[in-house]
């Protein structure tokens, strides 16, 4: 079993979707977000088509909402989806934060107060940044003061579903109700969410494995193999190097061209989606990565394994891309690094200029 070109193909990188960028989130059941940038380009790469500046709309408008749920990091989401994934992995990720919440002297009645004052401050569609929300906290009588303190006091309203991202204003980010932004939510309860939940990761980022899903979840083992044991037998099983891993039927597909190369973020799903990430590189290019860690711009993966990383700079009318391949390219490499280098400069609508 190739492993890299069945993700490829479930991800929708390889063969990307026709439709809406709402498509490819609800495909991907949430998308980690917090490199903003490098989300759209994620949602780009999936998306037959797509322009930084589409996706710029779908956020604006709602059809795509980001907020903290999954793992307590952004992510988006699409309307329908939003409330029985935080309803089923919020819980846990308060308990994550407990211990921040206790050193920020954040506690039960301080939160359920601040709760009330950003829905007031956002009632009636209004849409406001951090800051506006800050004054307003702070009119209220609550201190936000600190380098955290306002970070957990917006994590945990996002969290327990009363906000969630408003449009852009500029630059800046602004929150909204999530009542007035998706009034139409799906409710799903207990095991049913948690089987929905199992149901797609497993289909949409297969072959994986129990580990895997559970770091992607940001579930326990025990909910995550309880929620594998509710789909599995919607699901195909096969052991490689003395792991299950779980996928769903693959499409009938004409094998990727060789070499095909992809730029993704350093968060992308392609490497945020699993645990394990043998399937997708040489050990001692992976533990490179690794040693980079947040140093890390993005990578660069060819037939499914990365092989290298890549920067972008930002002018006017031009994108200026530098890959740094761990091992000497071929030519045929080279010019499939250039051709995705020319679907990003695309997908921006700039000149790109390699170096």
């Amino acid at each position: 079993m190739d492993i890299a070109y069945q993700r490829l193909q479930n991800q929708h990188l390889w063969r990307p979707l026709s439709g809406k960028p709402e498509d490819v989130v609800r495909r991907l059941v949430a998308v980690q977000a917090q490199d903003f940038a490098g989300a759209k380009w994620a949602l780009g790469l999936r998306l037959q088509g797509a322009t930084d500046a589409a996706i710029e709309d779908a956020f604006t408008e709602g059809s795509i909402l980001r907020t903290h749920l999954l793992r307590p990091t952004w992510h988006f989401v699409t309307p329908a989806d939003i409330r029985w994934i935080l309803a089923l992995t919020a819980p846990r990720v308060h308990a994550v934060n407990a211990s921040m919440y206790r050193k920020l002297e954040l506690d039960r009645a301080i939160l359920k107060r601040s709760k009330a004052v950003l829905a007031k401050a956002l009632q009636g569609n209004n849409q406001l940044t951090r800051d506006e929300l800050r004054g307003a906290l702070r009119k209220a009588g609550i201190a936000t003061e600190g380098e955290f303190r306002m970070g957990y006091i917006m994590m945990a309203a996002e969290l327990d579903g009363i906000v969630c991202s408003g449009g852009r204003r500029g630059k800046q980010f602004t929150y909204a109700l999530l009542d007035e932004r998706a009034p139409h939510a799906r409710t799903l309860e207990g095991d049913e969410a948690l089987a929905e939940l199992a149901r797609r990761y497993f289909i949409s980022r297969g072959p994986a494995t129990l580990a895997d899903f559970a770091k992607w979840s940001g579930l326990t083992i025990t909910d995550a193999k309880r929620g594998l044991d509710f789909v599995r037998t919607q699901l195909l099983q096969e052991v490689v190097d003395g792991q299950t891993s779980w996928f769903s039927k693959p499409e009938p597909s004409v094998k990727a061209v060789s070499p095909t190369a992809y730029l993704l973020s350093i968060y992308d799903e392609y490497i945020s989606g699993y645990k394990d990430h043998s399937a997708i590189g040489d050990e001692r290019h992976l533990a490179q990565l690794k040693a980079l860690g947040n140093a890390l711009n993005s990578i660069v993966v060819v037939d499914g394994q990365v092989i290298g990383t890549w920067k972008r700079t930002l002018k006017r009318s031009t994108v200026i891309i530098e890959t740094n391949p761990f091992a000497p390219l071929t030519r045929a490499e080279n010019r499939a690094v250039a051709l995705a280098a020319e679907q990003y400069g695309s997908f921006l609508g700039k000149t790109v200029v390699m170096i």
